[in-house]
């Protein structure tokens, strides 16, 4: 496991970038006037408390006011280890947020090794979810990818309790949703066919706890206000330990 860190930006999608006739607001484009795609990332401070170590950091967009505060929690009893992670925002938001969850690496992790998940099944999101099972899964990481004609964000699946991939297990307190990828968000943000797409040495895997909604903006209207994820406090758990037999 490699580079976590806290993580709000996704590739925008067709909907999330809207049609330029539109008159509704288009959040795709705002995300990125904000800088949501370049967040910086600070540390403030490392402190322990008896067996516990906690790194803050301050999580924003290159010369902007508006951030987050991270505080990341990690403790162990020898065989797990627990991280929970605590965000509070700053400053005065105008826009939700794309995604507010966790990334990291699995190095040496391929596309064809298989996950394994219980949670839903298909690719989804808060208000796209109505015909996702939750149930015992498995895939290849390359079978997770949706080949959409512009590559752009993909994947997620909903109500997660665990997942394994790469010889690491992560359980979530309460459920996620995950996402993996032989490429990172910014090589899919990049990219503008499929060919673009080169997998790397290391697996990427989101771990989220909450997802902005996806509406239908390419062609109609954005995401039902209920699905706006807009920055607030949050606090949020994963248990790392080895998969089990």
């Amino acid at each position: 496991m490699s580079d976590l860190r806290l993580d709000v930006w996704r590739a925008t999608t067709d909907n999330d970038d809207g049609a330029t006739w539109q008159t509704d607001t288009r959040y795709g484009p705002l995300w990125r006037e904000l800088g949501l795609h370049r967040m910086r990332h600070r540390l403030d401070a490392v402190e322990t408390d008896g067996d516990a170590l906690t790194v803050r950091t301050r999580v924003a967009p290159a010369g902007r006011e508006t951030g987050l505060r991270a505080a990341y929690r990690w403790t162990s009893d020898g065989t797990h280890v627990r991280l929970t992670v605590s965000v509070v925002p700053e400053g005065d938001w105008r826009v939700p947020l794309p995604r507010l969850g966790i990334r990291l690496g699995v190095p040496g992790a391929a596309p064809e090794d298989a996950v394994f998940w219980f949670g839903g099944g298909n690719e989804s999101y808060p208000d796209t979810r109505a015909a996702s099972k939750d149930l015992l899964w498995d895939a290849s990481v390359g079978e997770l990818q949706t080949p959409y004609v512009r590559p752009q964000e993909n994947g997620a699946h909903a109500n997660v309790r665990w997942v394994e991939i790469g010889g690491l297990r992560a359980d979530g307190d309460p459920e996620f949703w995950f996402t993996a990828r032989p490429w990172t968000t910014e090589h899919l943000d990049a990219a503008r066919h499929r060919t673009d797409l080169v997998p790397g040495d290391t697996v990427w895997v989101h771990l989220d706890h909450r997802l902005h909604g996806i509406g239908s903006q390419s062609c109609g209207p954005g995401p039902l206000p209920q699905y706006y994820l807009w920055p607030e406090p949050a606090e949020f758990s994963f248990v790392f330990s080895e998969p089990r037999d």
